[in-house]
This record gives structure tokens, C-alpha cells and sequence, in this order.
């Protein structure tokens, strides 16, 4: 992403996840992991809003690390459905605290698209003492995944955007998801799935929901 960004291999595990770590200018007041969109449909850690999420988390002081789920770039294993990708966010997250005092930061998991239903899955999977203490859903794959309802502790922290035109994840979909759980949904007008014109929009909402 800059001439700062590293290139790390992790323990994943279906074998080596190819990932990329994110420092902020001064010493980092939390920790975010984001989840990219669908591997079969050309998802990866450089897709634009992974990157647009990252440029957030670094702009709200916390560290960054992105990674290619199984079977994406130079990360080990095949596709799995869904289900080995979130054990590949698990330890993305499990090797993101074991980072130079890490531990102790505050913990944000994002994701796009495909990339939202593991991020979710992912932290509701997590033990209650090891959640995140953000969650942001961009555009969350609501209709071809089985997106879990969140712990109510959670759902005062989780930022949900989609765009109005959305030709990927009806915005009906995932406001039927919301609704049961009282989540509020924030919708850009006239955003269509990868919010194409809209990315410096969706890195103020990130920031202003992080800081």
C-alpha cells in the first residue's frame, strides 16, 4: 500500500497466508485485521476498499494487517466455502496479537463483501474476552452467506455501510439481516458495490466510527 507496508508469511491453517502489515506514524493504539472480498471472484488484500480500510485504521493511529485467504496470491490451501476462511481470519488475528505488544491494543476486524461475513463470523467466533472492540461490515455478503446474528455487546461497535445501488448484495438483504438486531445500516446514496467515486466517503465513515 506505501513504501511502509511489509510483506509477512503467517501460520495458517491450511499452510502459509500471505499477508501485509501496516504501521502508523507514532506508536499504535489498536490493532485492525481486515478480511478481503469472494477468492473465486478475484478478491485479494490489494483489492481498493481493503485498502481504503486500511488507510483508516492507519489514519486512527491503530496497525494494520491484511491477508490473502487460502488459496489467494501466495497463501497455501484452496478454497474452502467460507469455513476455512474464517479459521485463516482466526489466525490472522491470533498472529496480529502476538506482534510487538499487541496483545494489550483494542482490537477492530473489518471486512468487504465476502470479506464482511468472515470478518462477522470470525468474531463471533472469538472467545467474549477476546471480541473486537470494533466491527466494520462494508457492503457484508448478506445474501449468499449465512452472515451470523451478532453478540449484543458488539452491535453498539459494528459500522455497517452499503450502497443504495448495490448490483452485487441487494441493500434489502442486508437490511433484512440488520433488522432483528436493531443495526443500524449506513447507506450511501446512489453507491453502487465497490463504491466507485465513493471511497474517500467510506474512509471518513471508517475514521469517524474508529476514533
Amino acid at each position: 500500500m506505501n513504501a511502509q507496508t511489509r510483506r509477512l508469511v503467517l501460520a495458517g491453517p491450511a499452510g502459509a497466508l500471505d499477508a501485509a502489515l501496516d504501521e502508523p506514524t507514532a506508536a499504535p493504539t489498536g490493532l485492525a485485521v481486515i478480511c478481503h472480498p469472494h477468492p473465486l471472484h478475484g478478491g485479494t488484500m490489494d483489492n481498493k476498499v481493503v485498502q481504503t480500510l486500511a488507510r483508516a485504521a492507519l489514519q486512527c493511529g491503530w496497525r494494520c494487517l491484511r491477508f490473502n485467504f487460502r488459496g489467494v496470491g501466495a497463501s497455501a490451501g484452496a478454497w474452502d466455502e467460507g469455513r476455512g476462511e474464517v479459521d485463516d481470519a482466526l489466525a490472522a488475528v491470533a498472529a496480529a496479537r502476538a506482534t510487538d505488544g499487541a496483545a494489550a491494543l483494542p482490537l477492530a476486524l473489518a471486512g468487504f463483501s465476502f470479506g464482511g461475513f468472515v470478518a462477522a463470523a470470525a468474531a463471533v467466533r472469538l472467545a467474549p474476552e477476546a471480541r473486537p472492540q470494533r466491527l466494520a461490515l462494508i457492503a457484508p455478503s448478506t445474501r449468499k452467506q449465512a452472515v451470523p446474528v451478532l453478540p449484543e455487546e458488539l452491535r453498539a461497535e459494528t459500522l455497517v455501510v452499503h450502497g443504495e445501488a448495490d448490483e452485487v448484495v441487494p441493500l434489502a438483504a442486508t437490511l433484512d439481516w440488520a433488522r432483528p438486531q436493531a443495526l443500524p445500516v449506513t447507506v450511501i446514496p446512489g453507491g453502487g458495490h465497490f463504491f466507485h467515486g465513493q471511497l474517500a466517503l467510506l474512509r471518513r465513515l471508517v475514521v469517524r466510527a474508529w476514533h
